[in-house]
């Protein structure tokens, strides 16, 4: 594959402008194919040293009120996320008791609701179909702590995706149940989680998603996970899970589902929550409410999950790398491989989703030819030809969708 010309200007920015570089202490065998003002991956560690954060064995707690826990990538290796590998994001606290599951009821109601009516989980059960699928749920803000200037918020690195097995029902056999008029716009959530605040009165957040996405059939009222309860961070006994949305749709918790004749007005559903601006805007630019849009289906990503970041590889061993691809509500078409900052891309080896909404599995056999300090880049493209960029992609006030190439960091020896 023919490599571009930087140019003189390009050259010397990716060979010797920055002091990070240097300071790796050993050859970068691609050094001329550096973007201009890259950092290395290693240098983002709590650290600074090559054997990096991402090296420690439990999840990071970025926040403890309300919880937010994030998983390191390499603990993501699993084709199934485990429970307690899950990313637990929360904007308030969560109930303290539950009481017996079954028991648990859901009101659903609302102005383009016909039938109102109120079903425990044991109903729940009784009534309708039982269903299990893989379905992926990721943070808006998962890449958060890329952006420049920064965004307010958890600063999310990469750990807060994952892709479970849900058991539930669709939320479309109880809201036909439920008699949804030709006026439904969106089905909105109330959950028993309480405001950080202690004020009854306020919610910590009540989202929803279009009418079209909850009737889609692969939206639950889950139940359990990985033929388990849903734990109880996880939203026990009872959760909306809206795979390829923002996971912040997912409501935990359900005690109400609200037939809208409208866009749901809940808690962080007016912006900037969830929302980004409509058109581009200039880094740190201030920008009007009405001017910005609700995100709905999340852009394509991938993620490597072996080998861990930091490691030291035997140069006359070969590697296999593997991770996972996901694009929103979208199929991945592919996923490249590079080794010299994008310079060339090699082909992965991909699999189908298990269903829709489940992330797919890619893999890559890997040589290395000399040395020294090396990134590897994973480069997913969804069915409609829409790839991942290179780099962290359009600035907006919150941080969200950060769907830039994800890298990793290896010391070949």
């Amino acid at each position: 594959m023919t490599k571009p010309d930087l140019g003189r200007r390009g050259f010397l920015a990716g060979i010797g402008a920055s002091a990070s570089w240097r300071a790796l202490g050993m050859a970068v065998p691609h050094a001329r194919w550096i973007p201009a003002g890259l950092v290395p991956v290693v240098s983002l560690a709590d650290d600074g040293s090559l054997l990096s954060s991402l090296q420690k064995a439990d999840l990071q707690v970025l926040n403890d009120r309300p919880i937010n826990i994030e998983t390191p990538a390499h603990l993501l290796d699993d084709k199934i996320t485990p429970s307690h590998r899950m990313f637990v994001r929360n904007n308030g606290n969560p109930p303290v008791d539950i009481g017996n599951p079954d028991d648990w009821a859901v009101e659903i109601s609302g102005e383009a609701c016909s039938k109102p009516m109120t079903l425990t989980v044991a109903e729940l059960k009784r009534r309708y179909q039982p269903v299990t699928l893989q379905l992926q749920l990721e943070c808006g803000g998962n890449g958060r702590a890329e952006f420049r200037p920064r965004a307010s918020g958890n600063q999310w690195t990469t750990g807060a995706i994952a892709c479970p097995e849900w058991t539930g029902v669709r939320l479309a056999d109880v809201l036909e149940d439920c008699g949804v008029t030709d006026a439904a716009e969106y089905v909105g959530y109330r959950g028993a989680d309480t405001h950080l605040s202690g004020d009854t009165n306020k919610q910590p957040i009540s989202r929803g998603i279009p009418i079209a996405k909850a009737m889609q059939p692969e939206t639950l009222l889950a139940f359990a996970m990985n033929d388990e309860p849903i734990p109880l961070i996880h939203g026990a006994p009872l959760r909306l899970v809206a795979g390829g949305y923002p996971g912040s749709v997912s409501g935990k918790w359900l005690t109400s589902l609200i037939i809208r004749d409208r866009v749901h007005d809940g808690a962080k559903m007016a912006a900037p929550s969830y929302r980004v601006p409509c058109k581009p805007v200039a880094p740190g630019s201030s920008v009007a409410g009405d001017a910005m849009c609700i995100i709905e289906s999340m852009p394509v990503k991938s993620l490597i999950t072996f080998p861990e970041s930091g490691v030291t590889l035997d140069s006359d061993k070969p590697l296999e790398i593997r991770g996972h691809a996901w694009a929103g509500e979208h199929a991945v078409e592919r996923v490249d491989i590079s080794m010299d900052f994008g310079a060339t891309w090699q082909r992965a080896t991909l699999s189908e989703p298990v269903n829709r909404f489940a992330w797919q599995h890619f893999s890559a056999p890997l040589e290395f030819g000399a040395t020294g300090y090396y990134e590897i880049w994973a480069r997913a493209t969804d069915a409609a030809g829409v790839c991942q960029p290179m780099l962290v992609p359009g600035w907006n006030p919150k941080g969200y969708l950060n769907n830039a190439c994800h890298r990793i960091a290896v010391r070949v020896v």
